[in-house]
């Protein structure tokens, strides 16, 4: 007789409604925030809620939809079209901490999901110029926006 092989940390933490509670939450904050919200191409959120999803199930052992679909996850290059300075970062990583918090997950759960999700973060981070700075994400000139030093006006 054979031992049953261990749960994953998707089947530990309640697999597929656990992670659609995650990813839902988090896109409620995406959805109303002017810094993220402009980097998703599409008009919908559903399609990066789906791909988000898929990716975190498949990384945490769950099915691996991901792969079949989009091939190998190549996070840094596929975020390279996007400003992630660390404004970008910090702001998704609240709504990220919001989310993880209405999981009610248990402690060593909680702090193994929020570690990776924060080193995540950190390593998506391409640029340091500051938000509205630089080419947009999808490639078009939203403007001059130059940086000059103005004269105080007199008082």
């Amino acid at each position: 007789m054979t031992a049953p092989a261990p749960a994953s940390f998707y089947d530990e933490i309640g697999g597929h409604e656990t992670f659609v509670k995650l990813v839902d939450v988090f896109y409620d904050g995406v959805a109303g925030d002017d810094v993220l919200q402009p980097m998703y191409p599409e008009a919908d959120l559903g399609p990066a809620k789906e791909r988000l999803l898929m990716f975190l199930e498949q990384y945490w052992g769950g099915p691996t939809t991901y792969g079949e679909r989009r091939g190998h996850p190549r996070l840094r290059m596929r975020h390279r079209p996007f400003h992630v300075n660390p404004d970008a970062r910090d702001r998704w990583l609240a709504h990220m901490r919001t989310a993880v918090d209405s999981l009610h997950l248990a402690p060593l759960h909680e702090a193994t999901l929020w570690d990776y999700l924060e080193r995540a973060a950190h390593a998506m981070v391409n640029t340091f110029e500051p938000t509205g700075i630089g080419a947009a994400a999808d490639g078009r000139d939203h403007g001059n926006l130059s940086v000059t030093a103005q004269e105080d006006a007199p008082s």
